[in-house]
């Protein structure tokens, strides 16, 4: 997969819900990253999506993402997102990266698209299983990026007009 473009890719975020996310190791970082993601992607004019898994079980989406997202997030009970998230590269951020983040990655990659997972933006509640859905993504073509990789391959360079607002979100 060559480099990520703001022109040829859709962000993806993934069930980062109000009762799952305090039990998430290092939750608050992936909500940060997540959360900065949707807002470079915004700016940039990358589509964004959400959804969440039964909502009415695990909540809405937490306050601080939510209120980024341009339209609601899609409520779902299968733990794979099986929603359309437009053309391009899929870029994928969301919990937990062994369950729903993992089969709607795979789902996705049967399906024949590239995929990107922002290995910093998404989270599972043990470390290890967040290690080893990012190696059993990466073994089937999945790239594993970092948030900071992301929203400097959307800009592309310096003198894009959104450097220095985009820059101010990693700082």
């Amino acid at each position: 997969m060559p480099l990520l473009s703001a022109e040829s890719s859709v962000l993806l975020v993934v069930d980062l819900q109000e009762r799952l996310m305090p039990a998430i190791a290092e939750g608050p970082a992936v909500l940060e990253n997540a959360g900065r993601l949707v807002r470079a992607a915004t700016r940039l004019g990358v589509a964004v999506c959400a959804t969440e898994q039964n909502p009415d079980g695990l909540g809405r989406t937490v306050g601080a993402v939510a209120e980024l997202l341009p339209a609601p997030a899609v409520a779902k009970t299968s733990f794979a997102a099986d929603v359309d998230p437009g053309p391009g590269t899929v870029v994928v951020a969301g919990c937990e990266a062994h369950v729903c983040v993992l089969q709607t990655v795979l789902g996705l990659r049967a399906r024949g698209r590239d995929v990107a997972v922002v290995a910093d933006a998404v989270g599972s509640r043990h470390p290890s299983n967040h290690e080893r859905a990012l190696d059993r993504m990466r073994a089937h073509g999945v790239d594993v990026v970092t948030t900071e990789m992301v929203l400097f391959e959307w800009l592309h360079d310096s003198d894009n007009t959104a450097f220095r607002e985009v820059q101010r979100l990693i700082r």
